[in-house]
């Protein structure tokens, strides 16, 4: 084990210094190749992970500034290396992810999972709704699908097949493995519906804000992701249920159980109901803040402030949740290095590069090879976050380039909106797969394969997209 884990801390190490002795490539200046190298060894690292991702990037970010490879002075390098801890956004993930440890902690999101199952769970089928309906109902105040689809969903729906003896090892397509399966493609489902869904759309976000100086709004977001991805969430729990049958049609004690845990839950408490009230306000923020002049971390943060105030949660759970502040570093710290793939010149040189293989494609063309590419691409990475740290500039460059300006945002949304679905094709797409797929339910191949089959449903939706609203 500890030769492993030295092996895999020698890698990047070893990717940086072979790129940092090869010649520099043409039109490229030797410090933007030096940073490139740092880059690179940052993003295996973040694929191999030989040390937590925050470490990384902090390792990153401090090794770039020592060796002075973005500003011309000291005081330039460290205002780079510390600029991604003064994004908004960046602290709008981290108030977002206040909001999901108050549905936990309040129990606010149990309550809403063991309703859906109580009122919908009389027949598989609704089972596989009640999953989804309450995946839906969280998906908009918890950004980390681990946090809400693997945390707070996933313990309440893989307690249901043992009710019915369904279990890895006996019968796991009694119940099971459709549970699991629904479980999975719906999370990534309102992943990509809501802004709000997922961690690494706001990290997208921010990366289209420092390329191409969009800035992308809860709203906006909404008007294009929500009719798309709302189909597909209405059909999910009814393909898997044709694709995948269960064997077992009907769970009345499903109901029955969740009943039961409601009743010793008690109550609903007035803390989740203050929960309920500042999770309400915040979506009313988020989708009219622009017209009110709110700010939508403005907001955040100061929601984030009433739950302390009172007491939904206390400031030890603040500071103590290790969670958020470990995301905070972490994605403060990669949005400074793909900031800086900019500031050196590399994305410019390779937009150049990329403009005589890419001359003669029409804008549709372009649009639909990159949001194919960058799907099909995930493939081989096991983090959204890596996954948009290393191709978003690039792509997002291309966009500028090639792309009128009246049709950027939107292609741009959408692409981004592939990020939440693309999760659905491997067992590590996402954060919550391994937890679904740890279950034992579902054999690696059967998942693979209806990855592939769901996968190329939502990535055709999005497609459908491209010539709606293009």
């Amino acid at each position: 084990m500890v030769l492993h884990q030295a092996w895999k801390m020698c890698v990047p190490i070893g990717v940086c210094v072979v790129f940092w002795v090869m010649p520099t490539p043409e039109g490229l200046s030797v410090q933007a190749w030096h940073f490139l190298a740092v880059f690179f060894a940052v993003l295996v690292g973040l694929i191999i992970e030989p040390l937590p991702a925050a470490l990384l990037g902090l390792i990153g970010i401090s090794t770039a500034s020592l060796l002075g490879l973005v500003g011309k002075t000291p005081a330039a390098n460290i205002k780079w290396a510390l600029s991604g801890f003064s994004n908004n956004i960046i602290w709008l993930i981290f108030a977002s992810i206040m909001f999901a440890m108050g549905y936990k902690k309040t129990g606010l999101g149990k309550r809403i999972s063991l309703l859906m199952v109580k009122y919908m769970g009389k027949s598989t089928l609704g089972l596989g709704y009640a999953i989804a309906f309450a995946d839906l109902v969280l998906a908009p105040f918890m950004p980390s699908n681990t946090a809400r689809s693997a945390g707070t969903i996933y313990p309440i729906a893989i307690n249901i097949p043992v009710l019915f003896n369904s279990t890895p090892e006996n019968e796991p397509r009694k119940m099971g493995a459709y549970i699991v399966w629904v479980g999975i493609a719906i999370s990534t489902v309102t992943s990509s519906m809501f802004y709000t869904g997922l961690t690494t759309n706001m990290l997208a976000a921010d990366l289209i804000q420092k390329g191409a100086n969009i800035t992308l709004e809860w709203g906006t977001w909404a008007k294009i992701m929500i009719p798309l991805m709302a189909p597909l969430f209405l059909i999910t729990p009814l393909l898997a249920y044709v694709l995948f049958p269960p064997t077992q049609k009907h769970s009345p004690t499903a109901s029955i159980w969740a009943k039961e845990e409601l009743l010793k839950m008690g109550s609903i408490s007035f803390k989740e109901i203050l929960m309920a009230s500042f999770a309400t306000l915040a979506l009313i923020l988020w989708v009219f803040g622009k017209e009110l002049g709110i700010d939508a971390t403005t907001a955040a943060i100061s929601i984030v402030a009433l739950m302390v105030l009172s007491n939904v949660v206390t400031w030890d759970d603040v500071i103590g949740n290790k969670g958020a502040w470990n995301v905070l570093i972490w994605f403060a710290t990669l949005v400074a290095l793909a900031a800086g793939l900019k500031e050196v010149g590399v994305l410019t040189w390779i937009s150049q590069k990329a403009e005589l293989s890419l001359v003669g494609l029409t804008p549709l063309a372009l649009m639909l090879s990159m949001i194919v590419a960058s799907f099909v691409l995930h493939y081989f990475f096991a983090s959204l976050t890596a996954h948009a740290v290393a191709l978003f500039p690039i792509f997002i460059a291309f966009s500028v380039k090639f792309i009128s300006p009246d049709q950027l945002v939107t292609f741009l949304i959408l692409f981004s909106g592939t990020l939440g679905i693309m999760g659905i094709i491997t067992p590590y797409g996402t954060g919550p797969s391994p937890i679904w797929y740890g279950s034992g339910y579902i054999s690696q191949g059967r998942w693979w394969f209806l990855g592939a089959i769901f996968g190329s449903l939502y990535l055709g939706m999005i497609i459908l997209g491209v010539f709606i609203f293009l």
